[in-house]
C-alpha cells in the first residue's frame, strides 16, 4: 500500500484545500480543552488523545486512508517526498499564539499515523512546575554537566525549558540549544539564546556540539545525548568551563551513570568514569504520578554532586548512590524518589496507593507512610484532648 504512494510524491501544494488541517485544529483544540498532552491520529481508526496519562477516544469519526494521505500532504507540503523516502518525519505545528505542537508523522500497515505533543508557547516557571528549590542551584553553576532523565512523556523538556528561561531572566549569558526538533522558543531577556534544530540548522548533535565550543557559549542545552560521541563532547565541554544540560531516557541517577559508562568500550570505561565523576553536577529523574484531583505531577529524584557522590562514581560503587541521595537530603538538598513521593503525600497531593505504586522500595516507603500517619493521628488526638481553661 505504501509503495503505491510513490506515484503521489509530486504534487502542487498550491492546489491543497487544507480541509484536513481545519479538522486537525478542531481536535487539537478539543484535546487542550480537556487538559490533554498528545493527539493520536491513525488511518482506519478513531481520533484519540492522551489525557491525564490515559488514551481517551475523542470521537467516533474514522480517519480514511485517503484523508490520512491528504493530511500528510497538507502538513508537510514540500516535505511530503521526505515522508515517502524516510517513512517518518518530525515537524512543528503552530495552532495559535498560545500553543505549538511537536509532531511526528509516519507510515504504518494501514496508511498514515501522526502524533502531536502539546507545547505551550509561554514557558512555565519552576514555581509553576513545583520543582524543588535545589533545582535553582543548578541554574547558578558556572560549569559541569546536569542531566534531566525519565521515560518519554515525563516532562523532561518542560523542566529543562523552565531552567533555561530562569537563567535567561536572571543572568547575562550566551546560551546555545541544540534540539531535534526545537520545542520551546525562547525570547532574549537578559541572556542571548541561539537555538539550532537538527536537520534545519545543524547536521547532527555531535558536529553542532563541537561547533558550539567555538561559539563562546556559557550554557549549552543538548536536546538528548543519543550516542557515544555526543556524550564525550558534552563531558569535554563541561570540563572546559561550560554549563551543559541534557536529557537521557533513564529511570534514575544510578541507571543514568551506568548507561553513560556502558555506551563506551570496556577499555575506555575507566577513563569515562573518572571524567563523569569530575563533571557531573546533578541528575534529576522524573516520574509523573496521578494527583488526588486526577491530574499529574512530577515526583523527582535529585542527585547533587558532593565529595561522597564523586567518590562513589569514580570507584564504581554505583549501588551505594541511592543511599547517598537519601542521606544527603538535609545537607545537600538531594532526594530519592521515595522521599519525593512521601513529600507529595504529606502535602495531600497524591494518595497512599499512588505513592506505593510508584515507589522504588515499596516496603520501605510503606513503613514511612505508616509512621507519618500514626504521628498525624497522635497529633489529632492530642489536639482534641486539650482543654482551654477560661479565667
Amino acid at each position: 500500500m505504501i509503495d503505491d504512494l510513490v506515484e503521489e510524491e509530486k504534487f502542487d501544494p498550491r492546489e491543497l484545500s487544507f480541509e484536513m488541517i481545519k479538522k486537525l485544529k478542531f481536535y487539537l483544540k478539543g484535546l487542550l480543552e480537556h487538559g490533554g498532552s498528545d493527539l493520536h491520529i491513525k488511518t482506519n481508526s478513531q481520533f484519540r488523545g492522551r489525557i491525564n496519562g490515559e488514551m481517551i477516544t475523542l470521537s467516533h469519526e474514522i480517519l480514511s486512508h485517503k484523508d490520512g494521505i491528504q493530511l500528510a500532504k497538507e502538513l508537510l507540503k514540500g516535505r511530503y517526498s521526505e515522508l515517502i523516502s524516510k517513512k517518518s518525519v518530525d515537524f512543528n505545528f503552530k495552532l495559535n499564539e498560545d500553543y505549538r505542537f511537536r509532531g511526528n508523522i509516519f507510515f504504518q500497515m494501514d496508511g498514515v499515523s501522526a502524533v502531536f505533543r502539546a507545547i505551550p508557547v509561554s514557558i512555565p516557571t519552576m514555581h509553576d512546575l513545583k520543582l524543588p528549590q535545589t533545582v535553582k542551584k543548578f541554574c547558578n553553576l558556572k560549569r559541569g554537566l546536569v542531566l534531566v532523565t525519565g521515560p518519554t512523556g515525563s516532562g523532561k523538556s518542560t523542566t529543562l525549558a523552565s531552567i533555561i528561561n530562569h537563567i535567561n531572566k536572571q543572568q547575562r549569558k550566551h546560551i546555545i540549544t541544540i534540539e531535534d526538533p526545537i520545542e520551546f522558543v525562547y525570547k532574549d531577556i537578559n541572556s542571548l539564546i541561539n537555538q539550532r534544530a537538527i536537520g534545519q540548522d545543524a547536521l547532527d548533535f555531535a558536529s553542532s556540539l563541537r561547533a558550539a565550543l567555538r561559539e563562546d557559549p556559557d550554557v549549552i542545552l543538548i536536546g538528548e545525548m543519543r550516542d557515544m560521541e555526543t556524550i564525550e563532547i558534552a563531558m569535554h565541554a563541561a570540563e572546559t568551563g561550560h554549563l551543559v544540560f541534557s536529557t537521557l531516557h533513564t529511570i534514575d541517577a544510578k541507571d543514568t551513570i551506568n548507561r553513560i559508562i556502558g555506551m563506551f568500550p570496556g577499555e575506555e570505561q575507566n577513563k569515562i568514569r573518572m571524567s563523569l565523576a569530575a563533571t557531573l553536577q546533578g541528575v534529576m529523574s522524573q516520574r509523573l504520578v496521578k494527583t488526588v484531583d486526577n491530574k499529574r505531577t512530577a515526583a523527582i529524584e535529585i542527585l547533587v554532586r558532593n565529595a561522597r557522590v564523586e567518590s562513589l562514581i569514580a570507584d564504581g560503587r554505583d549501588s551505594e548512590i541511592s543511599d547517598a541521595i537519601e542521606e544527603g537530603c538535609d545537607v545537600y538538598g538531594s532526594q530519592s524518589f521515595d522521599q519525593a513521593l512521601l513529600s507529595l503525600y504529606q502535602k495531600g497531593m497524591i494518595s497512599e496507593e499512588e505513592a506505593l505504586q510508584n515507589a522504588s522500595n515499596s516496603a520501605d516507603l510503606s513503613m514511612k507512610l505508616r509512621n507519618y500517619n500514626q504521628s498525624q493521628n497522635a497529633s489529632e488526638v492530642l489536639e482534641n484532648s486539650t482543654i482551654e481553661l477560661k479565667v
